[in-house]
């Protein structure tokens, strides 16, 4: 297992401003719409969530970095755990063609709505009971979704991962370094589960078999 982040670019490009969130909304009714992942959490106000989540390449520089590292070819299969609205797997396809791309994800909504070029490789269902055979996949990934889980289903989750990939895989989760971060991630957060140090991810993918890396997304 490695620490990898491949997602500094795309967190560099998002403008966040943590006080407002918890001054100018009702967190735990805005926490609430947001869990139903549907339109407002999508595409409705700021404050459910993405504010309006479309289409933008800004997911192609991340394809490539990962393509490239993972060493991603024609035929390989792949899955994208929580994968919203496919957008990075749609850029996977462009980075990397005859690669054969699936994706999973809870909300109904953000597979209706997800990147026509790919949404018939795209499938409504949970993280935790994945419906397929072990190692089918090459390469399997998971952006900001198991930090939304409990610790219970999260231990699932994980083990569904590794149970499912042949070989290389790669989580990014959201943590914090140092109180200032665990501060701006529990004002800025509406859908998180489970809150931990870099050390307690690490402990915890150890203690449940996780073979792959790992990447953190922080608020500094």
């Amino acid at each position: 297992m490695k620490e990898l982040n491949f997602l500094e670019k795309y967190q560099k490009s998002t403008a966040r401003d943590y006080v407002a969130r918890v001054v100018n909304y009702d967190k735990a009714a805005c926490a609430e719409k947001a869990k139903q992942w549907g339109f407002d959490y999508w595409d409705g106000d700021r404050g459910y969530g993405y504010g309006g989540y479309q289409y933008d390449g800004r997911w192609r520089s991340v394809a490539e970095d990962i393509a490239k590292h993972y060493n991603l070819k024609a035929g390989d299969k792949i899955l994208d755990i929580g994968c919203g609205k496919a957008f990075l797997l749609y850029e996977f396809t462009q980075v990397v063609p005859g690669i054969e791309v699936t994706g999973i994800d809870i909300s109904q909504y953000a597979i209706d709505n997800a990147k026509e070029e790919v949404k018939d490789k795209l499938h409504v269902g949970s993280c935790t009971s994945l419906p397929w055979k072990d190692k089918t996949f090459d390469f399997v990934y998971s952006i900001n979704t198991f930090h939304n889980l409990t610790v219970d289903e999260l231990e699932k989750a994980v083990k569904e991962m590794e149970r499912v990939g042949k070989h290389s895989k790669w989580c990014s989760v959201e943590s914090y370094r140092n109180e200032k971060e665990k501060a701006n991630l529990l004002y800025w957060q509406l859908t998180c589960e489970s809150f931990f140090r870099p050390s307690g991810w690490e402990w915890l993918f150890k203690q449940w078999g996780y073979q792959g890396d790992y990447g953190f997304i922080y608020f500094p």
